[in-house]
C-alpha cells in the first residue's frame, strides 16, 4: 500500500511540474508555479522559511520522501530505471562517504562563493529544469505544431504554431549529457546519483537518520531471501545483518512489497520489539496527508498577465558589455547569486527573450536578448514563476518604471543611411517614448531621419532592437545595467 500511494503521488507531482516547464501558453503557471517553490534549493535561495522548515520536518517524520515524491529529478531516475525490465536487479552496497560529503562541501562553498555554474550543475531541480526546457519542451512544441498543421487543414484553429529554436547549444549539450548519465546510472543501479552525488539528498540524509518513521525488520519473520535488497533502488538494505542505511533510504516501499514473509514494515519502532502487526495502510494515509498539507502551506495564488507572442525573425545578438537581466532581478550580482539555473523563466517567457547564458563564468544563468522578441511592459511572468527569489515579484506599473538598460544607436548600421530609405520603426514601437526621429543634418532638408535616444526615459525593453530591420546587426541595441534603476 505504501508503494502504491508513493507512486501515485510521485506521478502526479512529476506530471504537473513537467507541464509547468512545457507550457508555452502561460495558462498553467498561475496554478502550478508553487510546485517549483517547494523545491529545496529554490526555497533556500529565496529564504522561504515556511517551505524549508516544512521539508525538514517532513524528513524528520517520514524520512527522505522528498527525494522520491517531490524532487522531479529523483522521480525521473525511477522512470529511467524502469527501462531495465530485469526483476530483482539491485543489490546492497556500502555508502560512498568519500564522494558524498566532499561533493556536498564543494557545493556549499560554490553556493556561498557565488560560483553559479558549478552549484547549478549539481542541483537536482536545476538539472531537471534544463532537461525539461532544452529537450522535452522542443519535442512538446513540435508535437503541438504537427497538431496545428492538421487542424489548419481541417479549417480549425484549436492549435497554433510556435517557433522552436536552439536557445543555447552549450546548455543543450549539458542537459543531454545529464540525461544520458542519469539513464546509465539509473539503468544500472537505480538511485546511484540520488544517493552518491546529489548534494540535496546528502544534506537531507543528516535528518533522515533521525526520522520517526523508518523501514524496520522483524528478524523472527525474515528468511534471508534477499528480495528486499534486490528490490531496493537505493542499495541501502543489508539483508544479512537486517539493517537499513536510513541516510540513503528514500522510502519507496519496494522492499515491503517484495517481502513475501511480512518481515518489513514502515513504522516508528522495530517489529521485533513490539511483536505486533502494523497497519501500513494507515501509515501510508498519514504519509499522503502530510504531503498534501505541506503543499497547501507552500502554495500561493498567482495572477496571470500574458505578455503575448512576438513574431520571430533571426538576428545576430550584439556583444553587450553588461548582460541584461529581467526586471525584478534588481542587479546582475543579485540575479547570479540567487538563480538556480532551473530555466523555468526561460520556458515561461512568452516573448522568447530569455535564454541561458553561454558565458563560461555564468553558464546556464538566464539572460535577455532581443533577436526573437522583446520584453513587453505588460508581461511579468518570469517574476511570477521564479522559485528562488532571483526575480522578485513585480507588477505592471512597477515594471514600466524599472530601467534594466538603455538603447544605443549605431549609425553605420541604420537602413536610413545604408539603404537611403525611410524607417522610424524604433521610434514608433518604443513603449516609453524614449526615441524620436531627427534629421541627420539639420541644414539639409533632404537629410535622412535617424533616431535620437533619451536615455533617462529608456527602460531597456528591447522593442527598438527587435523591430530594427537592419541585418545582420541591429542599428540600435540595448546595453545592460549592472544595477537596475528607477525612472
Amino acid at each position: 500500500m505504501l508503494r502504491k500511494i508513493r507512486t501515485i503521488l510521485a506521478v502526479v507531482v512529476f506530471v504537473l511540474i513537467t507541464l509547468l516547464f512545457l507550457d508555452f501558453t502561460g495558462t498553467l503557471h498561475q496554478w502550478l508555479s508553487w510546485m517549483a517553490k517547494i523545491q529545496f534549493l529554490p526555497a533556500v535561495l529565496a529564504l522561504n522559511v515556511v517551505v524549508i522548515v516544512a521539508l525538514l520536518l517532513l524528513t524528520l517524520v517520514f524520512g527522505r520522501i522528498y527525494c522520491s515524491i517531490i524532487c522531479p529529478l529523483g522521480i525521473l531516475q525511477d522512470v529511467l530505471a524502469r527501462f531495465r525490465r530485469k526483476k530483482n536487479k539491485y543489490s546492497y552496497s556500502k555508502e560512498v562517504r568519500w564522494l558524498r560529503y566532499p561533493v556536498l562541501g564543494v557545493f556549499i562553498i560554490a553556493l556561498l562563493a557565488g560560483v553559479g555554474s558549478f552549484f547549478q550543475l549539481l542541483a537536482p531541480y536545476s538539472a531537471y529544469g534544463r532537461i525539461a526546457t532544452m529537450i522535452f519542451q522542443p519535442v512538446w512544441k513540435f508535437g503541438n505544431n504537427m497538431l496545428a498543421m492538421m487542424a489548419e487543414r481541417a479549417d480549425s484553429y484549436a492549435f497554433y504554431t510556435v517557433d522552436t529554436w536552439m536557445r543555447s547549444l552549450p546548455v543543450f549539450i549539458i542537459a543531454a549529457l545529464t540525461l544520458v548519465i542519469l539513464f546509465v546510472l539509473a539503468w544500472r543501479g537505480g538511485r546511484t546519483y540520488c544517493n552518491t552525488i546529489c548534494p540535496v539528498g546528502t544534506f537531507l540524509s543528516f535528518f533522515a537518520r533521525f526520522s520517526w518513521l523508518k523501514i524496520h525488520f522483524d528478524e523472527e519473520k525474515c528468511k534471508n531471501c534477499s528480495l528486499c535488497s534486490k528490490n531496493c533502488k537505493a542499495a541501502c538494505i543489508d539483508f544479512k545483518t537486517h539493517s537499513v542505511d536510513y541516510s540513503r533510504c528514500v522510502v519507496c516501499g519496494n522492499c515491503i512489497e517484495a517481502c513475501k514473509f511480512g518481515a518489513l514494515s514502515y513504522s516508528f519502532s522495530p517489529l521485533a520489539k513490539k511483536n505486533k502487526t502494523v497497519d501500513t495502510s494507515k501509515r501510508s494515509f498519514l504519509l499522503a496527508s502530510a504531503l498534501v498539507t505541506t503543499a497547501a502551506i507552500a502554495q500561493k495564488k498567482e495572477k496571470i498577465m500574458d505578455g503575448g507572442l512576438a513574431d520571430i525573425e533571426d538576428k545576430v545578438a550584439p556583444e553587450r558589455q553588461t548582460p541584461l537581466t529581467p526586471p525584478g532581478s534588481l542587479s546582475f550580482d543579485h540575479f547570479a547569486q540567487h538563480c538556480t539555473g532551473c530555466q523555468l523563466c526561460v520556458s515561461e517567457c512568452p516573448n522568447q527573450v530569455l535564454r541561458p547564458s553561454s558565458d563560461l563564468m555564468h553558464l546556464m544563468l538566464p539572460v535577455m536578448s532581443y533577436e526573437h522578441g522583446y520584453c513587453r511592459p505588460e508581461c511579468t511572468r518570469c517574476s511570477e514563476v521564479c522559485p528562488a527569489g532571483a526575480i522578485k515579484p513585480i507588477d505592471k506599473d512597477e515594471k514600466t518604471s524599472v530601467q534594466i538598460g538603455h538603447a544605443v544607436f549605431i549609425k553605420k548600421n541604420c537602413v536610413a543611411i545604408t539603404d537611403q530609405v525611410e524607417c522610424g520603426n524604433c521610434a514608433r514601437h518604443c513603449p516609453s517614448g524614449a526615441i524620436e526621429m531627427v534629421m541627420l543634418d539639420e541644414n539639409d532638408e533632404e537629410s535622412p531621419m535617424i533616431p535620437a535616444i533619451n536615455e533617462s526615459a529608456c527602460i531597456g525593453c528591447g522593442a527598438c532592437e527587435y523591430v530594427c530591420p537592419a541585418r545582420p546587426f541591429s542599428a540600435i541595441y540595448v546595453e545592460g545595467h549592472e544595477v537596475h534603476k528607477k525612472i
